[in-house]
């Protein structure tokens, strides 16, 4: 099993910046692929980003040049910088592992999730 807890969401400018990370705990936290997910309320939930065991990385169209992905082995933590963020990007940010799939923007093909972090773009 692996637990999943999210933190650093809160409320924003539009045009500004914040950094969620999300600490594992439960399984060798090297081996999991790591992902970034949003779900805006009424939406389905949608892919933001993806970083694989390797430290190979994905990102969403919509976010690619505002939003890095990166990860810490050591303290098994992953991080999701946003910057220029948009109103419309307001929504709760779930962090998610996969033990199986090496990169994947779908989330039925991952394992595990964490509560969600709200971000909230204020205009």
């Amino acid at each position: 099993q692996v637990q999943l807890v999210e933190s650093g969401g809160g409320l924003v400018q539009a045009g500004g910046s914040l950094r969620l990370s999300c600490a594992a705990s439960g399984r060798t936290f090297s081996s999991l692929s790591m992902g970034w997910f949003r779900q805006a309320p009424g939406e389905e939930r949608e892919f933001v980003t993806a970083i694989t065991w390797s430290s190979r990385t994905y990102y969403a169209e919509s976010v690619r040049g505002r939003f890095t992905i990166s990860r810490d082995n050591a303290k098994s933590t992953v991080y999701l910088q946003m910057n220029s963020l948009k109103v419309e990007e307001t929504a709760v940010y779930y962090c998610a592992a996969s033990s199986g799939i090496e990169l994947s923007t779908a989330t039925d093909d991952y394992n595990y999730w964490g509560q969600g972090a709200q971000v909230t773009v204020s205009s």
